[in-house]
């Protein structure tokens, strides 16, 4: 699975808030069309997202989606001093943005600052952080100069390394949901260099905006109206020291989470139990979500153009909103696996 580790590197790496996703879809584009298949469609609509449809004539249809937006900051003041204020593009636990590094979409460098904590009060220091308190600087000693690198609607991103470590862990922005794009690369890659024989209408959607509560995946499936989608995401979990093994939700390096509801869906049972019943056939891990949480495309899907049948499979994920999101490379590979037993299974679903 190497390959799929090298896709899922470079795409983590590349600049991609909410909104911004142009470089994203360009790289997984240009990784994609060397294993298009004649019969085959590759294509953008109105608002960024990318398709790739293999038809079939018919067969059921089966979407696969991943979005691939992730969090960042926006400029929306340039200050006296040359600081930059800026509002979030996605969800953050703010205690965790002072002091980190960030691009901005023209290359240019910063660091988030908080007033230092020697200089807060004792109240002060009890309260949480407020995005209203916090800046970036972009190393500019007045506004004048500031505007000279910077306008305002500019976006930021966290800006720290790919590191893989520990016994098989990744550590990296934007795994949220990058490594669901690279898995749908590399299916893509293996069903042209293996020949296999689809028996979907099956369209990879690589979807925007997904982390600003504003998905265009609501488009895609008001487009493509599947009969059925499955959903590939990250899911925060807490399997970590001091929390007690039942709030875990999931473990890393179990394999991927399969859901049967979060707060935003209730997934079809038929569906995820036919999954279910592939990893087992063919060896593959996986997990069950230990709980009801969290939102993410299904949603959208399953209540988009009458109606859909929604699975879903996420990879455990720690510190997930952050800079230093982390994964476990088996928990992606076992997602690559699970997808690839749906596309190759000898009974498929009518």
């Amino acid at each position: 699975m190497k390959e799929l580790l090298n896709i899922n590197k470079d795409l983590c790496l590349t600049f991609g808030p909410s909104g911004y996703e142009d470089l994203v879809s360009a790289k997984i584009k240009d990784l994609i069309t060397p294993y298009a298949l004649e019969n085959s469609e590759l294509y953008f609509d109105k608002v960024g997202n990318l398709y790739y449809h293999i038809p079939k004539e018919n067969a059921p249809s089966l979407m696969i989606n991943a979005h691939m937006d992730e969090v960042g900051f926006m400029a929306t003041s340039i200050n006296s001093d040359g600081s930059i204020s800026f509002g979030t593009v996605g969800g953050f636990d703010t205690i965790i943005l002072p002091s980190k590094k960030v691009i901005c979409e023209n290359g240019l460098k910063g660091v988030i600052l908080s007033k230092p904590v020697h200089l807060l009060s004792r109240s002060q220091r009890k309260k949480p952080i407020d995005v209203d308190d916090l800046v970036i600087d972009i190393g500019a000693e007045s506004k004048e100069e500031a505007e000279k690198l910077i306008s305002l609607g500019d976006y930021f991103a966290f800006d720290l390394p790919y590191v893989e470590f520990g016994e098989g862990q990744i550590c990296s922005k934007a795994l949220d949901d990058r490594l669901g794009c690279a898995i749908m690369v590399k299916l893509i890659m293996d069903i042209k260099e293996q020949k296999i024989d689809i028996p979907y209408d099956l369209y990879f959607a690589f979807t925007c905006r997904e982390e600003v509560g504003y998905s265009s995946c609501f488009g895609a499936a008001e487009r493509i109206k599947p009969n059925y989608a499955i959903v590939i995401e990250s899911k925060a979990v807490s399997d970590l020291y001091g929390v007690e093994e039942e709030k875990h939700v999931a473990q890393l390096g179990k394999g991927g989470v399969i859901s049967f509801a979060d707060c935003g869906a209730i997934l079809d049972r038929d569906l995820v139990k036919h999954i279910i019943s592939l990893c087992e056939k063919g060896n593959v891990k996986y997990q069950m979500n230990r709980s009801v949480s969290g939102g993410n495309d299904s949603s959208n899907i399953q209540r988009s153009a009458g109606g859909a049948k929604v699975a879903l499979i996420s990879a455990p994920s720690r510190y997930i909103h952050s800079s230093s999101n982390v994964i476990h490379k088996t928990d992606m590979e076992s997602i690559y696996k699970a997808l690839y037993g749906v596309l190759t299974d000898k009974n498929p679903l009518k």
